[in-house]
């Protein structure tokens, strides 16, 4: 348990200085604060815990899959916690970040992941379009959508 977490400390690390972050005009500063975030819920996929999760996403989350499905925060959430959605491993590479005004954000990146969905192992390759807002002195995720590369 020590070197996973060990493991996800560095993979962290090397993620969030290997992403690339585009501010736009006085957004600057908020475009790190959301790069931090995307990682934390990089993060919180992994080894999901209920209170983790829903700090970081929006009550009114649209968290839309690669196949079609669209999830709720609520349902998004669950599937994590009972493993219908279980990942094993993420990477994340080519982050982009970009504020468009105070409260909003653009993430794009390529994620890779070892997966065992209902304990079915599997591999996914997909394009992410993430909106992050920042609701109450912090950023959530406010909606997502996967394609498949």
């Amino acid at each position: 348990m020590f070197l996973k977490k060990l493991f996800l400390v560095a993979a962290s690390a090397a993620l969030f200085s290997a992403c690339s972050v585009m501010p736009s005009g006085n957004a600057a500063s908020a475009a790190p604060e959301v790069a931090a975030a995307a990682e934390r819920l990089r993060i919180a996929m992994i080894d999901p815990t209920g209170p983790a999760l829903g700090a970081l996403v929006a009550d009114d989350l649209s968290y839309g899959h690669s196949g079609g499905k669209v999830d709720t925060k609520t349902s998004f959430i669950a599937d994590l916690l009972d493993g219908k959605s279980d990942f094993v491993t993420i990477a994340i590479t080519d982050q982009t970040v970009k504020v468009v005004d105070g409260n909003t954000a653009i993430v794009r990146h390529t994620l890779t992941a070892d997966t065992n969905d209902s304990g079915k192992p599997g591999k996914v390759a997909l394009k992410i379009l993430g909106v992050w807002q920042k609701q109450g002195g912090s950023w959530k995720l406010l909606a997502r959508q996967a394609v498949r590369i």
